[in-house]
């Protein structure tokens, strides 16, 4: 019988953390990319002490402005898990989700080409812990990303041209 509870309790344990690994796998490939990329930032600074895990999306959404040219939006939170920050390939049995540290909510905005980030405009990324960030944060986290999509113009075809001399 103990056996028995000490097996449901470990599933129950490690439920969320697959499940929310489940769901960075679902997420379509453009917005993986951006989640790694927020991973990655986030790693780099030395007050961040847990590794972080992907945890759920918010709000996703896209701009297709032709000629295999994306922006893309992204609002998802990171949990914090047992693992030592720079922990690499995690297994879901070693780095379970901490509940005692809150959540990171990250804002993040990029142009893809070909499905690939673009280093200009420079990637947006805006990662904090959640009780942390304000109405005003949000609003100027999202109309940062908003001008990004804006100030580079609207590609049609009239801009592409053809010199008649190179045929």
């Amino acid at each position: 019988m103990a056996a028995l509870l000490l097996l449901l309790f470990s599933a129950g344990v490690l439920l969320p953390s697959i499940e929310a690994q489940e769901a960075y796998s679902k997420l379509p490939d453009k917005y993986r990319k951006g989640v790694d990329l927020a991973l990655q930032q986030l790693n780099s600074h030395s007050g961040v002490q847990h590794h972080f895990l992907f945890f759920k999306s918010l709000l996703k959404s896209d701009i297709e402005s032709g000629f295999n040219v994306q922006y893309i939006y992204h609002n998802f939170y990171l949990k914090a898990t047992t693992c030592a920050r720079g922990t690499v390939n995690p297994s879901h049995q070693r780095c379970q989700f901490r509940n005692d540290r809150p959540l990171m909510d990250c804002g993040i905005c990029y142009k893809t080409f070909a499905g690939e980030i673009e280093k200009d405009p420079k990637p947006y990324v805006h990662c904090l812990h959640k009780p942390k960030l304000t109405k005003a944060m949000s609003t100027t986290r999202q109309e940062h990303c908003r001008k990004m999509s804006y100030t580079s113009g609207a590609p049609t075809l009239l801009s592409s041209t053809k010199n008649e001399t190179d045929e």
